[in-house]
């Protein structure tokens, strides 16, 4: 079985995100990018189903992005993964879900990939689009935000969450998941297996190794476009009220109907 795990590299959730002076972006130089959370969940599932099947199953992380993608898909291949793709090309920069997902279509069609596994949204941009559209494109089933992954022969059997409570589908192979916090613990990399990832060769894939031209990948090849940033209006500052409970509780009463206004 072939296993493709998408990842994406995603600032840190720590990290003081600065949008740049024309809002055109967000400033890049000294911050931290970190792999996908929710594509962790994906590339622990992949090692496990290769570990339960006991074949010759084998997982591909792949990463569409600049050369700082090549880290997390370093990170992968220390969890467990087999190979690594890096899908970079200056024509791909600037792309939407949907460029995105087709220049990746085109990437993983020649695989032969059973399953596609990945994150059920990225924390950058929240789009939840990218794998959708992979299995638009290829043509095969799709089953999001999944909790629990059975395989068993040429079907799998997906739990996921819905209002008010879980469904499960089946699903043919191949097929496309994605995955939800839940669905397992992801295993920290050891030290060996760092240290083979520091070793293994990254697979480089350019706009000239897709069956695409430059008009249908990137910002060319996209249908909608980010306009502009803006930032999160900032905070007003704490107001401490001082005195015992009941002094504390009128000047709140006061505050909240004379300068908040909302009683």
């Amino acid at each position: 079985m072939k296993i493709v795990v998408l990842v994406k590299s995603v600032p840190d959730t720590e990290s003081k995100i600065k949008i740049t002076a024309d809002g055109s972006g967000i400033e890049t130089q000294g911050l931290k990018f970190v792999m996908n959370p929710y594509d962790e969940y994906a590339v622990e599932e992949a090692i496990r189903i290769r570990e339960r099947l006991k074949d010759d199953t084998t997982v591909v992380a792949v990463s569409l992005g600049p050369d700082r993608v090549e880290e997390v898909l370093r990170t992968a291949l220390a969890m467990g993964a087999d190979d690594a793709i890096h899908v970079g090309d200056p024509a791909f920069e600037g792309g939407d879900a949907g460029a995105n997902a087709r220049v990746l279509a085109e990437v993983i069609r020649p695989l032969g990939a059973h399953l596609i596994l990945g994150g059920k949204q990225g924390i950058d941009d929240d789009a939840a689009q990218t794998i959708p559209a992979i299995a638009e494109l290829l043509g095969i089933p799709q089953a999001l935000i999944l909790t629990e992954l059975k395989i068993e022969g040429n079907k799998a059997s997906a739990r996921r969450r819905v209002e008010g409570g879980d469904e499960v589908v089946e699903l043919t192979l191949p097929a496309a998941v994605t995955c939800e916090k839940g669905l397992n613990e992801p295993r920290y990399a050891s030290l060996p297996g760092i240290m083979k990832a520091k070793k293994k060769e990254i697979r480089k894939v350019g706009l000239a190794d897709v069956k695409l031209d430059a008009g249908q990948v990137g910002a060319a090849g996209s249908k909608s476009k980010l306009v502009r940033y803006h930032a999160l209006p900032e905070r007003p500052p704490v107001k401490m009220i001082p005195g015992d409970a009941a002094q504390q509780a009128k000047e709140l009463a006061r505050l909240l109907r004379e300068e908040a206004k909302v009683i």
